[in-house]
């Protein structure tokens, strides 16, 4: 908005006496105006191709994350605005049950903080239509032991402890499973528990998730599930792995972390774009250097991604009865 000239009083300025315009002043008056009318128009243009538009032509996107300290952002910040002209806003939460929420109530435009199974619990918890619409990396969940190198090796009726938080204790039992120590009902499911053991050759024991390496390290439990992070924190090393999931079979699809969208974004170029943007090769690195080296990177399609989410709430909906 242009400003009137007034002097400091408040009183109106002097007013110079009209001259007639020749027809080369009315042409610039006209040119002028014409001017001020495409930067006007430039101003107001909105992108409806996601994200909001600045004046400058730069999309901002906003994206929940839980973990917007580390680097790794930084570096896929940078590379959005350099490859697409995005300006990434990461919105942190501290609590895993606010980003799911913002982004419905559209506080946020994305999310990446979650796999595919905490998203199916969510959706189904809120009646919610969340869409994943790309993978970013599988943290495989190990089976450690002091004593034993194989998990074959364990002996009969010994004691190995799981979490018992409901996500971390389905998928633990899955990987029990797949290592032969026990079997569950009907192949077990992303949300089986300890009673949808059917056969066992070790006695299986739920425990908070924290204290899965205290009990392998004072020797109660033979072998325990225990999340990467305890594991850091317990100073386990690969060595003490005996067992952990295929990141590429059946039984980790419901673990895929992904970027996540409104259904009505889901097929959003730009946001899409934004999703496959993580597996730049500058910010996998950073990544693993962030975890250890224990990210197995997928970079499976939104169409499958959405296709495992909906098998999950089947899931996530029959266990609720």
């Amino acid at each position: 908005m242009s400003e009137t000239n007034q002097p400091a009083d408040g009183a109106p300025a002097p007013q110079l006496p009209q001259k007639k315009k020749s027809r080369a002043t009315l042409g610039w008056v006209i040119a002028a105006a014409v001017v001020v009318i495409a930067v006007v128009a430039t101003v107001v243009v909105v992108s409806v191709n996601g994200g909001k538009a600045e004046a400058s032509g730069v999309k901002t996107v906003s994206i929940g994350v839980a973990d917007a300290a580390q680097p790794y952002w930084k570096t896929y910040s940078a590379l959005a605005k350099k490859q697409l002209n995005v300006k990434v806003k990461l919105v942190n939460f501290t609590d895993y049950s606010q980003p799911n929420p913002a982004l419905s109530q559209g506080q946020t435009d994305l999310n990446e903080f979650q796999h595919i199974q905490y998203l199916a619990n969510y959706n189904v918890s809120s009646s919610d239509d969340l869409q994943p619409i790309g993978a970013t990396a599988v943290y495989p969940l190990t089976l450690y032991s002091t004593k034993y190198t194989k998990a074959s090796e364990i002996p009969a009726g010994s004691q190995v402890a799981i979490p018992n938080d409901a996500i971390n204790e389905a998928r633990g039992l899955l990987v029990l499973q797949a290592a032969g120590l026990i079997s569950l009902k009907n192949g077990g499911t992303a949300f089986s528990d300890t009673t949808d053991i059917t056969d066992h050759t070790v006695n299986v024991v739920a425990v908070d998730a924290a204290q899965t390496a205290v009990a392998l390290q004072n020797g109660s439990a033979a072998a325990s599930i225990v999340n990467n992070n305890f594991a850091v924190d317990a100073k386990l090393s690969a060595k003490n792995a005996i067992f952990h999931d295929d990141p590429s079979s059946a039984i980790a699809a419901p673990y895929v972390n992904v970027f996540v969208a409104r259904a009505k974004d889901k097929n959003n170029a730009l946001y899409l774009k934004l999703a496959k943007l993580y597996h730049d090769p500058a910010v996998e690195k950073g990544v693993q250097a962030s975890n250890g080296g224990t990210a197995v990177f997928r970079t499976t399609s939104a169409a499958t991604l959405q296709a495992d989410l909906a098998k999950v709430e089947t899931d996530a909906r029959a266990a609720k009865k």
